[in-house]
């Protein structure tokens, strides 16, 4: 048996195509029947944004190549017509490891190393999720299916004994997160969000996965804050007379495309008034600023830019990056334990055990 994975990621492909030769579900349904048959005696399927990766543990008992090189070429080139993406998909985009390196790859992916954002928060349930559908297909046996959860301890390992993942290191969520920092208890505030683009859209997620009491969402085009809001739960105001709403809110976040200040210092002074002095948080996220800078030198008014909240975001990556040491020596561990697990089922080639003793010496 020998572990073999071919894919493309962040660094290998661009936006353009990651996003043509992404899996839907039932993409990935169809790609595991296809390559199981094929090559493999299991396989596993994982598609993100920013990676799509197929890992199989190949059968020899359908074939038996005499050039090892030249079968992984073939499951290479399937792999690349595969969804007919062989008009945009080429050989120069792929990678594709095996034994140890295949293994060591999915525990660094698992771990969120192998992310564009160093300590991915969400990689580890698109890989549980991607592993059900697995074994809802039938396509995993014992060798994947240790290998998979081995994946998952890593991650978990690394959650729980690091801080790789902590601090916000988005803008939208560097936002949300100095709120709760600010605020004790979200779920007694509300907040206003001006913009439901992409940006916006995130931070509403996040302010809702925050537990905010009350949201409050305003867009120019009314149609798309009211898809946002029904997803979320929000309440839709009117772009027109968003303004007459800032004295209930407690937070207000702004991120919208407007040559113009559309919150001036004398508004937001009048309507402190009505709130009777009570703290106003401000995030401007938008480029260029949405709000006259002018009012953070008003008592009780904190505003904080892209400047600010980039700051934050620079310093959680600084200390993300100083858990790396931690986070590799926890995947060589489960390296070593995996390893140990493989050499106790005493069957088939050494490959794994011969790559991971010379990868230890060097």
């Amino acid at each position: 048996m020998d572990l073999f994975v071919v894919g493309i990621n962040h660094r290998t492909a661009s936006l353009d195509i990651r996003e043509k030769a992404w899996l839907s579900t039932e993409e990935k349904r169809r790609a595991l029947h296809h390559f199981k048959e094929k090559f493999f005696s299991e396989c596993f399927v994982i598609s993100t944004c920013n990676r799509t990766e197929l890992y199989g543990v190949i059968d020899k008992t359908l074939s038996q190549p005499t050039d090892i090189a030249s079968y992984y070429r073939e499951i290479q080139d399937v792999f690349v017509g595969f969804k007919n993406s062989d008009s945009f998909l080429k050989h120069e985009h792929l990678y594709s490891l095996s034994a140890v390196s295949a293994v060591k790859h999915l525990f660094r992916v698992a771990a969120g190393i192998d992310s564009m954002v160093v300590g991915d928060v969400q990689i580890l349930g698109q890989i549980k999720d991607d592993f059900q559908l697995a074994i809802e297909e039938q396509t995993v046996g014992t060798l994947m299916h240790k290998f998979l959860q081995a994946a998952l301890h890593v991650g978990k390992r690394v959650r729980t004994e690091t801080s790789l993942m902590e601090g916000a290191v988005s803008v939208s969520y560097a936002a949300v997160e100095m709120a709760s920092k600010i605020f004790d208890d979200l779920s007694t505030r509300k907040a206003l969000l001006v913009g439901a683009g992409e940006t916006g859209e995130l931070t509403a997620k996040h302010l809702t996965g925050r537990g905010i009491g009350e949201l409050f969402i305003t867009n120019r085009t009314r149609e798309k804050a009211e898809e946002l809001a029904s997803t979320l739960e929000g309440n839709v105001v009117d772009f027109e007379s968003f303004h007459s709403i800032i004295p209930t809110v407690d937070i207000i976040i702004s991120s919208v495309n407007s040559k113009e200040y559309i919150l001036t210092a004398s508004q937001i002074r009048s309507a402190l008034k009505q709130r009777h002095h009570s703290p106003l948080f401000i995030f401007d996220i938008g480029v260029p600023r949405n709000i006259d800078p002018t009012a953070n030198d008003i008592d009780n008014v904190f505003l904080n830019d892209m400047d600010s909240l980039s700051n934050v975001i620079a310093q959680n990556i600084h200390k993300r990056h100083a858990e790396l040491p931690k986070v590799n020596e926890i995947v060589l561990e489960e390296m070593r334990n995996f390893h140990q697990w493989y050499k106790s089922l005493q069957v088939g080639p050494t490959s794994i055990s011969t790559d991971f003793r010379a990868m230890i010496r060097s």
